[in-house]
């Protein structure tokens, strides 16, 4: 039995999904937080509570009571760790709560695999621990001690967590470092579906810095075949770029979506945001030769599904 944290988010819904089309039986969690409109997290519960192998909890991964009572009522063999507070920006904000679920919540589920013999244990970690990285692509052995917000810190420390009850306990951990991901059920604060909202809407579309960032924009199909490829392959501690091993310039971002929304964006020129990196990029090296991982969704059709999805399911 699997259980997937943060299975009614984004990321989270799309691998429920992809496990129970497999025939696995799946536990998810998630606290169904308020940190974007709760209704679209039911609307993908809704999708997955068709499945007779699916069962939900409202819980969170911060308060070790809650987990407890769900780990009390199943065994679980595997667990898919996905819940966290996400986003760079908020973060700055409002830094103890990501400690708090993104650090805390991680160390709780950690002590409950480690309490419950669980046989393997998948984190989702983010790019963002590459911080201001001049080296590209971004590898896995890079240095990571830089981090330029309390979000990336806090992924760093649930990667060194990992490493270290994998050393303690011997729990095969797999971390996997996403790459901007998107895709149909994305989250409405990530570039594509904002701009794609406010472009539809014929509002302003804030426009950071020059333009030329640069995004390594990942299919969220592209992100669970890679989930699912780790779970394949158990090691006994390991780190994994999962993108796109292409780059995006935001101006070509807004142009891809400006043609597939049959509008165009009105630009409102702001200044770089605290928090953000000018570039990620993904160097794949490691995850296509240990994981067997290979993307295929490139950005313009990626768009063009995503947008389909956004016009066919929330204009």
């Amino acid at each position: 039995m699997m259980l997937v944290t943060g299975g009614a988010g984004f990321i989270g819904s799309h691998v429920c999904e992809a496990l129970l089309k497999r025939g696995e039986d799946v536990v998810a969690i998630d606290d169904l937080n308020t940190y974007y409109n709760p209704k679209f997290k039911l609307e993908n519960l809704a999708i997955l509570k068709k499945y007779k192998n699916f069962k939900f909890y409202k819980a969170d991964i911060s308060k070790i009571n809650q987990l407890s009572a769900v780990f009390k009522k199943h065994k679980f063999d595997k667990i898919i760790h996905l819940a966290a507070r996400a986003g760079v920006r908020p973060s700055i904000q409002d830094p103890y709560i990501y400690e708090l679920v993104d650090v805390h919540g991680t160390i709780n589920l950690l002590e409950l695999s480690h309490k419950h013999k669980i046989k393997q244990f998948v984190f989702g970690s983010s790019s963002s621990v590459y911080g201001i990285n001049k080296k590209v692509p971004f590898s896995e052995s890079d240095a990571i001690s830089k981090p330029v917000s309390p979000y990336a810190a806090c992924k760093i420390a649930g990667e060194a967590f990992c490493h270290t009850y994998a050393h303690l306990y011997g729990i095969p951990i797999t971390c996997l470092r996403f790459f901007t991901v998107y895709g149909p059920r994305g989250r409405p604060d990530m570039a594509p579906y904002k701009f794609t909202q406010l472009i539809s809407e014929g509002r302003t579309v804030p426009f950071y810095g020059d333009g030329k960032s640069k995004r390594d924009y990942t299919y969220v199909s592209d992100i669970v075949d890679g989930i699912l490829q780790a779970l394949r392959k158990k090691y006994e501690f390991e780190i994994f770029n999962l993108g796109n091993n292409h780059t995006v310039e935001l101006k070509k971002l807004i142009s891809l979506i400006e043609q597939n929304v049959g509008k165009k964006a009105k630009i409102k020129k702001m200044p770089e945001q605290p928090g953000d990196v000018p570039l990620t990029y993904a160097d794949l090296t490691k995850s296509k030769k240990m994981l067997g991982y290979n993307p295929k969704v490139k950005i313009e059709e990626g768009i063009k599904k995503f947008v389909e999805w956004y016009k066919e399911n929330r204009q």
